[in-house]
C-alpha cells in the first residue's frame, strides 16, 4: 500500500497496544486504537518451551521486549519449574528439554532435591524430577499495555475508549469502523478482540478458576510489594496445577496440597475465572480476512505471545510479509469440514473397502485417512518397494485453474513452467523474499485448463489472494467431488499397461472403464501414477485396481518411503523462513522463464551460497522430530521430520544444519528423551 495508511486497531488490551507500538515504530503513525484497557485479572504466566517453534519465538520476543519497557516492571524473570510425579511425565519433561534446546531456550533437568532448592515450598518426596527454565516468568499485562501505549502515543497514535459496533466496507474492501460516537475512516482495520466478522473458524477458549490465598507464614518476608515474587512459577501438568507468588500469598490455578504442604488448610481470599483464548490446535488466528481486503485478524492470542504476534503482524502489514513462519497460525489453515470437529468428518469413496481390509484411520484436514491396514506398516512399505501398492491420497487438496489467463497466472505465481500440454511439473510458491510458502504439482490438461495439487489449504488461499481482477482466471477446489489413488512400485507398468510411462506426463484416459486423470509422478522413489477420478466413480476405480492384485498401503508406509526417497514436506521440513536452495529444491526453480513472485530475491543465490541446509540423517534410534542435533558436542541444529525406513532397515530424519556440518558421513548426535543418539549425515 502506497504511503502510510490509516489504521484502526480494535481492542486496547495488551495485544492492541503492542501492535500500535510495533506499527508506529515502523513508521505507520496514523494509528487509532479503540476499546477498553487491560484488566488486572490474569495470572500472567509466561512459558517459552513450546513444541511449536513459532509460538516459542513469540514468547521469546515477549520476554525480551517487556523486560525492557520503561516504568515499573512489566516482566519478572523468576523462571519456571515444571515437576513430574510419574515416570511417564518425567519422560515428557526430557522431551520438552529437547524442544527448548532446539529453539534456543535455556532449560535444565532437575533432581527432586534441586527442585526443592529452587522452590522451598515443594515437597521433594512427591516428585521424581523437574525441568527448570530460568528465563520464564511473570507478565504484568496492564503495565505492559500502558507502557506500549505511551510509546505509541509519543509517535502519534491515538487512543479512544469507544467500542466498535460495525465495520464499514465498499467493493470488497474495508473503509472504516463505526462506534457509538461516530465513524472512523480506515484503510486497514485490525481486530484484536473477535466478534467483528464472521470468520467461521473454531474458537476453543480454556477456562479455569484462579484462587489467591490469604497471607502464608511460609512466605513472610520473602518478597515486597514491588518485586512481588522471587520463586519460579511452579506447574504440574498432570493435575493442571500452577502456582505463583503474590508477595506473601500464593496464586493457584488448581490446588495441589500434596505437593505444597503450605496449602494444607490455607484460606483462599479471592477466586476468579480465567479465560484463555484458544483454537483446536492451540495456535492464534492471524491474517487478512479472505473476503474483505484490508480487514486483518489477530485473535485467540495468549498474553505470553502478545509482543511476538504484534511484531510479526506489523512486519506483515508494513513489509508485506512476516519474518517467522506463520503457516501454523494463518486463519486460512482450517478446512470447512474440519472447523468444528477434532475427529475426521469426511471419508473417501473407498472407506467401506478400507474398513473391510482392517484399516486404522487418522485425521488429515478433516478426512479419515488410512494410517495402516495391519500391525506391520513395514510390510506395506516393502510391497510398494518390491512390487506395487496403492495409497489413498484423497485428503490431499486439489484445485482446477481455468481461463484464458490461467497459464500466465501460474507462471507468475510459481517457480515452474507448466507451458507444455500433457505435462506435470513440480513448482514452488514463494514470498517476495524468496522464502518457500508451499509446493505444488501443476498439470496442464488443455489450453486453458490446469490441475493443481497442493500441500495444504494455505497454498490455495495464497493463489486466490493473487487472482487478477479481470476475471481471466478461475479457481475451483475439486477436492470434495473427486478422489485420488497413488499407485507406485517397480511393477506398476506391468499392472497398468494402458497408461503412459513417460515421466512427468499428464493424460486423461481410462483404467478399465473408469475415466481418470493420470499424472506420472511419485513421492516414494518408485515409478507410478497419481490417478484422479470423480467421487462417484471412486469405488469402481478402487475395485478395478484391487482386481489386478495391487496391495494396499497406508500413510505410515508412505512416510517411511518418502523419507527413504529424500522427499521433504512443505510446512514441516521447510517453511517461509527457508529459500529453495537451502531446502534442496533448486531444481524446481526456473530462473530462465521470466518473472515469477520471489524471483528478484533469488538473484545471486544458489546451492553454493547457502549457509545452512536441509540435511538427511541416519540414526541408531527412531525419532519423532524437533529434537536438537549436536556436532562435536555442540548444539548445531534441529530435526524436522523423522521415521523408520522399513526397506532400508534404519532410522531416518531431516534436520537443519550449518552447511559445514551437512557434509556426507559427518558424525552427529541427537538428543532423544534425554539420551544422546548417535547418527551421521547421509
Amino acid at each position: 500500500m502506497a504511503g502510510r495508511p490509516r489504521v484502526v486497531v480494535v481492542g486496547a488490551g495488551l495485544l492492541g497496544c503492542a501492535l500500535a507500538d510495533e506499527l508506529t515504530e515502523r513508521g505507520w503513525t496514523d494509528v487509532t486504537v479503540l476499546g477498553g484497557g487491560e484488566a488486572d485479572d490474569h495470572p500472567g504466566l509466561v512459558f517459552r518451551g513450546d513444541a511449536d517453534r513459532t509460538l516459542t519465538e513469540f514468547a521469546k520476543y515477549t520476554v525480551e521486549k517487556y523486560s525492557g519497557l520503561d516504568g515499573p516492571w512489566c516482566f519478572n524473570p523468576v523462571g519456571s519449574l515444571e515437576v513430574a510425579t510419574t515416570p511417564e511425565r518425567l519422560e515428557e519433561l526430557k522431551q520438552r528439554h529437547g524442544w527448548a534446546t532446539s529453539w534456543g531456550v535455556r532449560a535444565y533437568p532437575r533432581t527432586p532435591r534441586e527442585c526443592a532448592d529452587l522452590h522451598p515450598l515443594l515437597d521433594e518426596t512427591r516428585v521424581l524430577g523437574g525441568l527448570h527454565v530460568p528465563g520464564d516468568g511473570l507478565l504484568h499485562a496492564r503495565r505492559a499495555a500502558e507502557a506500549q501505549a505511551r510509546r505509541a502515543k509519543a509517535r502519534g497514535a491515538r487512543f479512544a475508549a469507544e467500542d466498535v459496533v460495525a465495520v464499514d466496507r465498499s467493493g470488497g474492501r474495508v473503509t472504516g469502523v463505526v462506534t457509538a460516537a461516530g465513524r472512523y475512516r480506515a484503510d486497514v482495520v485490525v481486530s484484536c478482540t473477535g466478534g467483528l466478522a464472521d470468520l467461521n473458524v473454531p474458537r476453543v477458549p480454556v477456562t479455569h478458576e484462579y484462587s489467591i490465598t490469604a497471607p502464608l507464614p511460609e512466605l513472610a518476608g520473602d518478597n515486597d510489594e514491588h518485586v512481588q515474587a522471587g520463586k519460579p512459577v511452579l506447574r504440574h501438568l498432570e493435575s493442571g496445577m500452577y502456582v505463583r507468588e503474590h508477595v506473601d500469598r500464593l496464586g493457584v490455578g488448581v490446588t495441589a496440597a500434596e505437593l505444597l504442604p503450605a496449602l494444607h488448610g490455607a484460606r483462599f481470599e479471592t477466586t476468579t475465572t480465567v479465560v484463555l483464548p484458544g483454537t483446536p490446535d492451540g495456535r492464534p488466528l492471524l491474517g487478512e480476512h479472505p473476503d474483505l481486503d484490508g480487514f486483518w485478524v489477530a485473535e485467540e492470542v495468549r498474553p505470553e505471545h502478545s509482543a511476538g504476534v504484534a511484531r510479526e503482524l506489523a512486519r506483515w502489514l508494513v513489509d508485506g510479509q512476516p519474518s517467522l513462519a506463520l503457516h501454523g497460525c494463518d486463519l486460512a489453515r482450517f478446512a470447512p469440514s474440519a472447523r468444528f470437529a477434532a475427529a475426521p468428518v469426511r471419508t473417501s469413496p473407498f472407506h467401506e473397502r478400507q474398513l473391510a481390509l482392517g484399516a486404522h484411520f487418522g485425521a488429515a484436514d478433516g478426512w479419515a485417512r488410512p494410517e495402516r491396514y495391519g500391525p506391520d506398516a513395514g510390510a506395506e512399505a516393502r510391497a510398494a518397494r518390491e512390487r506395487v501398492a496403492m495409497f489413498d491420497l484423497t485428503s490431499v487438496p486439489r484445485l482446477a485453474v481455468t481461463g484464458p489467463g490461467a497459464l500466465p497466472f501460474l507462471r507468475a505465481m510459481t517457480t515452474g513452467d507448466p507451458a507444455e500440454p500433457g505435462t506435470v511439473v513440480s513448482a514452488l510458491l514463494l514470498g517476495e523474499d524468496g522464502g518457500v510458502r508451499g509446493q505444488l504439482t501443476v498439470a496442464r490438461l488443455g489450453p486453458e485448463r490446469f490441475h493443481v495439487g497442493a500441500g495444504g489449504r494455505l497454498d490455495f488461499a495464497w493463489l486466490r489472494r493473487h487472482l487478477p481482477g479481470d476475471g481471466s482466471v478461475q479457481l475451483h477446489e475439486t477436492t470434495p467431488g473427486t478422489c485420488c489413488v497413488g499407485v507406485w512400485g517397480p511393477g506398476s507398468a506391468e499392472i497398468l499397461p494402458e497408461l503412459s510411462t513417460t515421466d512427468f506426463s499428464a493424460e486423461e484416459t481410462y483404467v478399465g472403464d473408469v475415466p481418470v486423470v493420470a499424472l506420472r509422478l511419485s513421492t516414494v522413489g518408485e515409478p507410478g501414477w497419481e490417478l484422479h477420478t470423480t467421487a462417484d466413480l471412486g469405488r469402481r476405480l478402487w475395485d478395478t485396481l484391487r482386481s489386478r492384485d495391487i496391495a494396499v498401503a497406508g500413510y505410515q508406509a508412505l512416510t517411511s518411503l518418502r523419507l527413504e526417497a529424500g522427499v521433504p514436506v512443505a510446512g514441516v521440513d521447510f517453511t517461509t523462513e527457508h529459500d529453495p536452495y537451502e531446502a534442496g529444491l533448486g531444481a524446481a526453480v526456473r530462473m530462465d522463464k521470466g518473472y515469477f513472485l520471489g524471483r528478484d530475491a533469488l538473484a545471486g543465490r544458489s546451492a553454493a551460497t547457502v549457509s545452512r541446509r536441509l540435511t538427511r540423517l541416519t540414526t541408531e534410534s527412531a525419532l519423532q522430530g524437533k529434537e536438537p542435533v549436536y556436532v562435536e558436542g555442540r548444539h548445531a541444529g534441529y530435526v524436522t521430520s523423522a521415521g523408520y525406513g522399513h526397506t532400508l532397515g534404519r532410522a531416518l530424519a531431516f534436520a537443519w544444519l550449518p552447511v559445514e556440518h551437512s557434509v556426507s558421513r559427518t558424525l552427529i548426535e541427537i538428543e532423544h528423551f534425554g539420551t544422546r543418539v548417535a547418527g551421521r549425515v547421509a
